[in-house]
């Protein structure tokens, strides 16, 4: 089957892209993201894997459903759709927020998680030493907006800043999210504390960071592969909080050495 991306609305509602056959590779966008931001992931896998790229309530496609505002919330949204498709066991993903999220759903739907990717992500939601506040981010979305706090915010997420490859999509994408949405991803942030679940999280786990990442530092990272029990750790020099976009290769290299069995 050849890759496509098209945008796709479950029974409930929610907004996803699927390409592919094979085993379930569920990929989970991160705060103001959205599926159309795994485009070369979806063209790179979908000739061996079933690809599933949800966008999360409040965001892009799915930008219409009410927000959530608690991290287990998300999750609950992404298992309901893995319910809706029928899917049992899968290898699962997520980004920043979405590592949290696909945290969460491995510590309470642990039988259906046969490999997990952390990337770009940590056990604690408020991010220390983040490189602003998440109240300061609450501040900025209330006084400049959506559409300026985006690229603000994600121009950090690359090296090269908002003259990167691959800024444009991040821009668009975030973009899409009501003032509502994003002020409510912020606060599931602010509240959610993964640290204590981490040593239930038993399945292979690859801990995936960007060395320049100033969005979850090298603590946060550090807490994630030594408190879990079976984590392998890579690092991709020259990158910050956007591997997938900055170096696509690696970052597909880096996958397909993990997920294969």
């Amino acid at each position: 089957m050849a890759a496509r991306s098209d945008a796709l609305i479950s029974r409930r509602g929610l907004s996803y892209r699927r390409a592919g056959v094979g085993t379930p590779l569920v990929l989970v966008h991160g705060y103001l993201g959205g599926s159309a931001q795994w485009e070369a992931e979806i063209a790179r896998f979908a000739d061996r894997y079933d690809v599933i790229a949800p966008d999360l309530p409040g965001y892009a496609g799915s930008a219409n459903l009410p927000p959530a505002d608690r991290i287990a919330s998300f999750g609950a949204a992404v298992v309901d759709l893995l319910d809706d498709l029928g899917l049992g066991t899968i290898t699962l993903l997520g980004h920043s927020m979405g590592g949290m999220i696909v945290q969460d759903m491995a510590a309470t739907h642990p039988e259906r998680i046969a490999r997990l990717i952390l990337y770009g992500t940590g056990p604690l939601g408020a991010m220390p030493d983040r490189f602003e506040l998440l109240e300061t981010s609450r501040e900025r979305i209330r006084s400049e907006g959506v559409a300026s706090t985006i690229r603000r915010i994600g121009a950090t997420w690359f090296r090269a800043g908002a003259a990167a490859r691959g800024f444009g999509i991040v821009a668009e994408l975030g973009a899409q999210a009501s003032e509502r949405a994003a002020l409510a991803g912020l606060d599931a942030m602010s509240h959610w504390d993964g640290r204590g679940a981490l040593k239930r999280l038993s399945m292979p786990t690859l801990v995936l960071w960007g060395d320049g990442d100033r969005s979850y530092r090298w603590p946060q990272v550090e807490a994630l592969w030594q408190g879990l029990p079976d984590a392998v750790l890579a690092v991709v020099p020259g990158t910050a909080h956007a591997v997938h976009l900055e170096k696509p290769a690696l970052f597909h290299a880096l996958l397909e050495d993990f997920i294969t069995p």
